[in-house]
């Protein structure tokens, strides 16, 4: 173990999480009167978007997690009890102050997709010792976001975060890792999606508009592992394994909950 390093992460860490919720807790939590604490049923909202979007927080924050202690030589065993719930402790937190928000609530299928993205990442770990199928996010723009700016975000960046019909979540799994195959790439993968549109608000009877275009999309395409491509550029290195949470866009099969077979050229 490098205790500097170790030492180093852990303050990081902790400093930057509790930052997050000092600043949550003032810039957005502030604006909303607070209330006893109480629990919502949210599961329903959103064609269950926002809950890939917790298990997606949940994964990416465990990876990340993991990985940093890995770098400060901390014990695999530890690595997964301390590293790899670096997610679902700090969204725990927030869900906790949901939960004493007027605005908001404690959403246990928040919760369930919280714990559901961190198992992906402990599971994977404990059955093979790696991550053959990663969580990966892509984002297009929609004319969604221009109808309700104030739902679905003002500009690009509020709606990466905001605009739910502009999102995809894949399972990305490396093809290699099962098919044991020379002529297989070892970076290449096969990706299963899922998306939404038609969405101007949460639920489809909400009395701001009736959503009835609302359609789940699922889509199959191929991608590619940046964290399997050789290279001995320890920076190149690095980049890839930062930026492997995002899908690489590729040619895509569409089919929605209409029963629409769809073929994109390039989707992301």
């Amino acid at each position: 173990m490098n205790v500097p390093r170790r030492n180093t992460v852990v303050i990081t860490e902790a400093s930057l999480a509790t930052i997050t919720l000092i600043g949550l807790d003032q810039l957005w939590y502030a604006d909303y009167p607070r209330s006893k604490f109480k629990t919502i049923d949210d599961g329903e909202e959103w064609l269950q978007m926002d809950k890939l979007g917790h298990v997606f927080s949940s994964y990416q924050l465990g990876r990340i997690g993991a990985q940093t202690l890995n770098w400060a030589g901390v014990s695999k065993q530890d690595q997964l009890l301390y590293g790899s719930t670096l997610g679902l402790g700090f969204l725990t937190a927030v869900e906790v102050m949901d939960g004493f928000s007027e605005e908001w609530g404690f959403s246990w299928t928040d919760m369930l997709a919280n714990t559901f993205g961190t198992g992906l990442y402990v599971g994977q770990e404990l059955l093979w010792q790696e991550q053959r199928v990663v969580l990966k996010y892509s984002f297009h723009r929609t004319q969604f976001a221009q109808e309700r700016p104030d739902q679905l975000g003002n500009g690009l960046f509020e709606e990466i975060l905001k605009d739910y019909n502009g999102q995809t979540y894949w399972l990305s799994a490396n093809i290699k890792s099962f098919i044991k195959s020379e002529k297989i790439p070892n970076w290449l993968n096969l990706a299963f999606g899922y998306g939404a549109e038609g969405m101007l608000t949460g639920n489809a009877n909400d009395d701001f508009v009736q959503n009835e275009n609302r359609v789940r999309q699922y889509y199959l395409s191929l991608d590619i592992d940046l964290s399997k491509i050789r290279t001995n550029s320890r920076f190149l290195k690095t980049i890839f394994d930062v930026f492997n949470f995002i899908k690489v866009p590729f040619p895509a099969i569409e089919l929605n909950s209409k029963g629409r077979v769809k073929l994109h050229y390039f989707y992301f």
